[in-house]
């Protein structure tokens, strides 16, 4: 089982969890920025926490052979704070960066007009960058929230092929396959959905522009949740191809679409050691990422 986790904060994880992973068959990362649970006071703190996705993360990662790529963006929530407002100043010249495939993660939280305003921003920002966007739709509210979601998407020209929208559930996935977009599932241990629940949408929908994540951080959850939802497939008839399509091939098609999706394996790894002789200021998992 190869695996490429599309929505997972690394950043809250420990090196274990990494093992664990590569052990899982986790091979790529895609790791949106997002809110930390402590509220963010100025652009500092996000340009800072940008750099460390885009280079420690990377390195990271690349120690226990798993390559490692980012989404950039102010989110939904904190897109309501004006002290994070200046950010998106800022946003442009990080999706020109190296492992950035995407713009993201944003969308809506509570679905206040400071969150229209930088959702439609960021998706002018996705247009002329050429990248695709990570939506994530709102904890409340789901239904009237995706219907939001995809009319911004359609008013903003983006196709939207280029278009993932997270976090859906058997409420919603119906608006968003209707829409053309991709449809995202993050699987968890008490919220959300879980295996079961995501066995049973893709019997009924098919496996086609659907996408699976663990979307691991800080609080209760599992970043095996990719494996585990491949495992609960099998067990209930799908193949071996349509499993590697839904935890694979969707994920890399629609990521793909940045043009820096990087899964050749990590130079120098061998499962259960760090590259030989790799130091992080002079990595080449760093080196030739541009300014």
């Amino acid at each position: 089982m190869r695996i490429l986790d599309p929505h997972i904060h690394m950043t809250s994880r420990t090196t274990d969890d990494y093992e664990a992973m590569y052990a899982s068959g986790v091979r790529a990362v895609v790791e949106p920025s997002f809110w930390l649970g402590q509220p963010r006071t100025s652009v500092g703190s996000f340009t800072d926490y940008f750099d460390a996705l885009l280079g420690w993360e990377r390195f990271r990662a690349a120690q226990f052979g798993i390559r490692h790529h980012a989404t950039i963006a102010l989110n939904p929530k904190e897109a309501n704070d004006p002290r994070c407002r200046e950010v998106l100043a800022e946003v442009p010249r990080y999706l020109l960066k190296d492992g950035v495939v995407a713009v993201g993660e944003v969308g809506y939280d509570s679905m206040t007009p400071e969150e229209d305003e930088v959702f439609a921003a960021q998706l002018v920002m996705a247009r002329e960058a050429g990248l695709p966007v990570l939506v994530h739709t709102p904890h409340r509210d789901k239904l009237a929230g995706t219907r939001r979601t995809l009319d911004v998407v359609r008013e903003s020209g983006l196709p939207p092929e280029r278009v993932l929208v997270d976090h859906l559930n058997e409420t919603n996935v119906a608006l968003v396959r209707d829409a053309g977009a991709w449809a995202g599932f993050s699987i968890y241990p008490d919220t959300k959905m879980d295996e079961r629940r995501m066995v049973a949408m893709l019997q009924e929908y098919g496996t086609d522009r659907m996408i699976v994540n663990s979307a691991a951080d800080w609080g209760r959850s599992d970043p095996l949740k990719t494996a585990r939802t491949g495992q609960a497939m099998l067990a209930a008839g799908f193949s071996a191809d349509a499993v590697d399509q839904v935890l694979w091939r969707n994920p890399v098609a629609f990521y793909e679409q940045s043009g820096n999706l990087v899964l050749d394996p990590v130079p120098g790894f061998s499962a259960g050691a760090p590259p030989a002789g790799v130091e992080f200021e002079g990595s080449s998992v760093l080196r030739g990422a541009r300014a």
